[in-house]
C-alpha cells in the first residue's frame, strides 16, 4: 500500500494514498466543519459534491482555498484547517446560504435538529450582510413527505440517497443558476412520481426542506373524542431508537418506558406490532413451505424465490420498477396492516364496537407506513385498517409537548391479547431479522424437529448484500438478504435474468432495515448509531422467554378462535394482499 506523509495544523499525518484532506484530518482528531458532506461507513454511502464550501482549508502553495471533502491529500502537503482566511471564507459562505433561506426557524419541523442551524451557530453567525432576492417555490405535499424547497441548500444529499443508494431516480438537480433546485423531473409532485416514500431523503436532509407529513394533530383529536376507542401498536425498531430523542445513548432499549408514555398520552390499549410480526411469520412461512413443497414435487409454475413483503417502500419500488415480477413476492401483508385488519375485526368484536369507532394508530420507524395506511386495498368501505402512522420522531414530539418526563417513567407492560410477542417478532426491526424469524418457524414446521440453535449468525450483519444456506434437515435452503433498494435491484435483476439460486430473499428498503428508517431519530451520518440500534434489537430478542413465532400462545388462540389455520380462506381475506402494475 502506498502511504503518504503530510502536515495538518502542524501535526504530522501518515495516510493511505487517495485519502482526502477531510479524512486525513479526522484520523488525527482534527474536526473540519462540513455541511453537504455525509458518510456512512460500512454501508458504502458517501456524499461529497464539494458544493457548500464550508469545509474549505488553506493549503500551502495553493492560491485558492481547497474543499477538504473532495481534495486528495498529497505527499508533503501542508494544511491549515482553521486559518483566519479559511474561517472568514466559511462565515461568508454561510451568510450567503442564509441570505437565500427562510428565517422561520421557530415553526420549522427541523428546528433544534437542523444541520444548517447548528453550523450557523458554530460559525458564530449573528448577522447576514447580504440582502437580495430570495428563491420561492411552491410546497409539495405527498401522502408521506413534504417538500419545502425554499429551505433547500443544494447539498445534494437527498439526490445521492435517491439515485445512488436507492436507485429510485426521483430527485435530481434541475434548472440553472438562481433557480436551481433538487426536484423530480419537470418539478412534478412526489405523488405523481415513482417515489417509494422510503424517507431516506428526509433522513439525510440537513434542513427543513424535506420532512414527514405530521399526523400528531389528527391523533390528538382522536384521543380527545369520547366516542372513539383509540389503540396503538409500536414497531420493533422504535424501542431501540426512541430514547435518543431524550438524550439517552443510542441502542438504549426503552420498551417499558415507551408503553408507560403511551398509556399517559391516553391510548385505551397499548399493543405491540411484534404480535403481528409473529402472525406474519405464520402466514409468510406457510406460504414459503407451500411453494417449496410444490417446487420439490416438480411444479414448474411455482414462483421462486419468494420475497418478503413487510416493507411498503420496497413494495412500491417493485410495483413501479419490476411489475413483471409482482407474482414473486409473498402475498402476506405487512405486520402493520395485519395488525389493523385483526384489530378492526377480531378485537373490535371482543370489545363489542363497530370498526368505525375503533381508531388504530401505529408508531413506526418509517415514512412509507403513512402511505401504506392510505392504500385502497387496506380499507373496508372507506374505513382504513390503520388510521394513522406516526414516526418515532413524531411520538417523541408528542411526549415532549405533553410534558411527560420520559426518562423518569416506570417500565410498564403491553396490554393483551395483541401485546404478546416472541423474540422472532422483535428482530423484524433489523436487516436479516425477518428471514431469521421465518427460518426459526419454517424449520420446525417442515422438519417436525426442534431447532438445534435459535440464533442464525450467518443471516446477521450490515453488509448490503448477504447470502447463506440453511440446512432444513437435509434440504438446503438458499437465502438472500438485501437492505437498501439499490441492493434489492441487483437481486431482482438476477431473478429476472434467470440466474438466481435463492429460495427466499428478504428485502428492506432502508440501510440497516427498520432501525435506519426515515422516521427514526436523525443519525447525522453516524453508522455506529445504526449498529447500536441493531445490537439492542438482538438483545431484546435474547431476553425473551419465547423466541419462535409459532410459540406465541395468543397467535395460537387467534387461529383457534378466529382464523382457523395459516393460509385459510379467512386468513387470505384478512392477512394477504395483491400487487399492482404502477407503470400503467
Amino acid at each position: 500500500m502506498d502511504m503518504i506523509n503530510l502536515t495538518i495544523d502542524n501535526k504530522p499525518v501518515v495516510v493511505l494514498k487517495g485519502t482526502t484532506v477531510l479524512e486525513a484530518a479526522k484520523s488525527i482528531g482534527i474536526n473540519i466543519p462540513t455541511l453537504c458532506y455525509m458518510k456512512l461507513d460500512d454501508l458504502n454511502i458517501e456524499n461529497k459534491p464539494g458544493g457548500c464550501r464550508i469545509c474549505v482549508v488553506e493549503v500551502k502553495g495553493r492560491r485558492n482555498l481547497a474543499p477538504a471533502c473532495c481534495t486528495e491529500a498529497t505527499d508533503g502537503m501542508e494544511v491549515n484547517t482553521h486559518s483566519i482566511r479559511a474561517v472568514n471564507a466559511r462565515r461568508t459562505v454561510m451568510e450567503l446560504i442564509l441570505s437565500d433561506h427562510p428565517s422561520d426557524c421557530l415553526v420549522c419541523a427541523k428546528s433544534g435538529n437542523c444541520d444548517l442551524q447548528n453550523m450557523a451557530h458554530r460559525l458564530g453567525i449573528r448577522e447576514i450582510h447580504y440582502k437580495g432576492e430570495q428563491s420561492t417555490y411552491r410546497e409539495d405535499t405527498s401522502p408521506a413527505i413534504i417538500r419545502e424547497l425554499n429551505k433547500c441548500i443544494l447539498c445534494r444529499r437527498c439526490e445521492m440517497m435517491c439515485n445512488d443508494v436507492q436507485t429510485v431516480g426521483v430527485l435530481s438537480a434541475i434548472n440553472r443558476g438562481f433557480t436551481s433546485v433538487v426536484s423530480p423531473a419537470f418539478e412534478m409532485n412526489l405523488d405523481h412520481s415513482v417515489c417509494t416514500y422510503c424517507g431516506q431523503c428526509v433522513a439525510v436532509c440537513p434542513t427543513g426542506a424535506l420532512t414527514e407529513v405530521d399526523q400528531t394533530g389528527a391523533v390528538v383529536r382522536a384521543l380527545s373524542d369520547p366516542s372513539k376507542t383509540v389503540i396503538v401498536q409500536t414497531a420493533p425498531a422504535v424501542r431501540a431508537a426512541l430514547g435518543e430523542e431524550f438524550e439517552m445513548d443510542p441502542g438504549t432499549l426503552v420498551t417499558g418506558k415507551m408503553v408507560a408514555a403511551l398509556r399517559r398520552l391516553g391510548f385505551d390499549y397499548i399493543f405491540d406490532t411484534d404480535f403481528s410480526a409473529d402472525l406474519t411469520i405464520m402466514e409468510e412461512g406457510a406460504e414459503l413451505l407451500s411453494r417449496l413443497k410444490r417446487h420439490l414435487e416438480g411444479d414448474t409454475s411455482v414462483k421462486l424465490p419468494i420475497l418478503t413483503s413487510c416493507c411498503p417502500a420496497w413494495v412500491k419500488f417493485f410495483e413501479h420498477q419490476f411489475p413483471d415480477m409482482k407474482e414473486i413476492p409473498s402475498t402476506a401483508r405487512s405486520p402493520q396492516q395485519m395488525f389493523g385488519s385483526i384489530a378492526k375485526t377480531y378485537f373490535a368484536d371482543k370489545l363489542g364496537i363497530k370498526r368505525e369507532d375503533l381508531v388504530v394508530v401505529s408508531i413506526m420507524p418509517c415514512l412509507a407506513k403513512k402511505y401504506e395506511c392510505g392504500r385502497d386495498e387496506f380499507a373496508v368501505n372507506g374505513n382504513p385498517d390503520v388510521d394513522y402512522a406516526l414516526t418515532t420522531r413524531e411520538l417523541a414530539a408528542l411526549i415532549k409537548v405533553s410534558n411527560i418526563k420520559f426518562n423518569t417513567l416506570p417500565s410498564e407492560e403491553f396490554d393483551q391479547p395483541m401485546g404478546e410477542s416472541t423474540g422472532a417478532g422483535v428482530i423484524f426491526g433489523t436487516t436479516g431479522g425477518v428471514i431469521e424469524a421465518a427460518v426459526r418457524t419454517a424449520y420446525e414446521v417442515y422438519t417436525g424437529k426442534e431447532l438445534p440453535k435459535i440464533d442464525f449468525e450467518e443471516l446477521r450483519g450490515m453488509e448490503g448484500l448477504r447470502k447463506a444456506t440453511i440446512d432444513f434437515n437435509g434440504l438446503p435452503i438458499n437465502i438472500g438478504i438485501a437492505h437498501g433498494l439499490g441492493n434489492a435491484r441487483k437481486l431482482l435483476e438476477e431473478i429476472r435474468s434467470g440466474n438466481s439460486w435463492f429460495h427466499a430473499i428478504e428485502i428492506m428498503s432502508c440501510p440497516g432495515g427498520c432501525i435506519g428508517g426515515g422516521g427514526q431519530p436523525y443519525h447525522h451520518g453516524d453508522v455506529q448509531i445504526l449498529r447500536k440500534r441493531q445490537m439492542a434489537i438482538y438483545r431484546e430478542d435474547s431476553n425473551k422467554t419465547l423466541r419462535k413465532s409459532h410459540e406465541n400462545p395468543y397467535i395460537t388462540k387467534l387461529y383457534e378462535e378466529f382464523l382457523g389455520h395459516p393460509l385459510s380462506h379467512k386468513a387470505h381475506q384478512l392477512l394477504h394482499t395483491v400487487y399492482f402494475d404502477r407503470t400503467k
